[in-house]
């Protein structure tokens, strides 16, 4: 019988250059396509407060809390497995980037340390019972009133397999239903969701903007026309955003 060995470690120790593509930019500038999504996404998510403590999960090279810093947030760092992603991040000179399995980084912190968490394309990877785990170590190191966001690809979407099949380490896949549901029974108290839209920054970015609204369209249309109902608050992105609040009293 041949050994059975954990995928993970395989795959982790070179996932930049097993996925065959650049997970990371050479230089700052190569952040560029990505600055108006992740601005709106500081803009309107991360909590008001310039000195909030801010804790990124699966943090990558560090692109999000680069433009976090950039636009004031003075206490945000980050932890990422991928040895290969926290020297891109050295090499681009982000800071706050540290490796380790988040597993072993979230049980060091202390209860109610953070205002903020964040995860990125990282719940994904995890089986349904790491995930419980995950989300309790989550809970527990917010403060009351703090907030988890969390990026994902969305198994609603017309492509979204796209996204969950087109990494390896994928477990999981969610629709707002799905998150919600996991969320509210772990003990938070409201949960919000948005769909991955352009963010209109230039004219080819507009056009994308217009084009997404008809096709956006076209698809309430067929939904309509299958179950009756219309879809406004359908979510169509492949991926899209939950914001879990821990209630401030809590």
């Amino acid at each position: 019988m041949f050994p059975i060995n954990d995928y993970r470690t395989r795959i982790y120790n070179s996932y930049v250059y097993a996925r065959q593509q650049a997970l990371a930019p050479e230089s700052l500038a190569g952040l560029k396509p990505r600055l108006p999504f992740l601005r709106k996404l500081v803009h309107q998510h991360f909590p008001p407060d310039l000195n909030a403590a801010i804790l990124e999960l699966g943090c990558g090279h560090g692109a999000l809390i680069h433009v976090a810093r950039q636009m004031g947030y003075r206490n945000i760092h980050g932890v990422d497995g991928s040895p290969e992603q926290v020297a891109a991040a050295r090499k681009l000179g982000i800071e706050g980037v540290s490796q380790g399995d988040v597993m072993d980084a979230l049980p060091e912190q202390p209860d109610g340390s953070s205002d903020c968490v964040v995860a990125f394309d990282l719940i994904e990877h995890f089986t349904k019972d790491e995930l419980i785990g995950l989300v309790d170590e989550v809970f527990r190191v917010l403060k009351p009133g703090g907030r988890w966001i969390i990026h994902t690809p969305n198994a609603e979407s017309p492509f979204g397999n796209r996204m969950f099949f087109g990494d390896f380490t994928h477990e999981l896949a969610f629709t707002r239903t799905s998150i919600t549901q996991l969320l509210l029974a772990s003990g938070f108290s409201r949960v919000e969701c948005y769909e991955d839209r352009p963010v209109p920054h230039g004219i080819k970015s507009m056009v994308r903007w217009i084009l997404w609204r008809c096709i956006r369209g076209v698809l309430r249309l067929y939904l309509a026309v299958e179950t009756g109902n219309t879809g406004r608050d359908a979510i169509f992105s492949q991926n899209f955003l939950a914001v879990g609040f821990k209630n401030s009293k809590h």
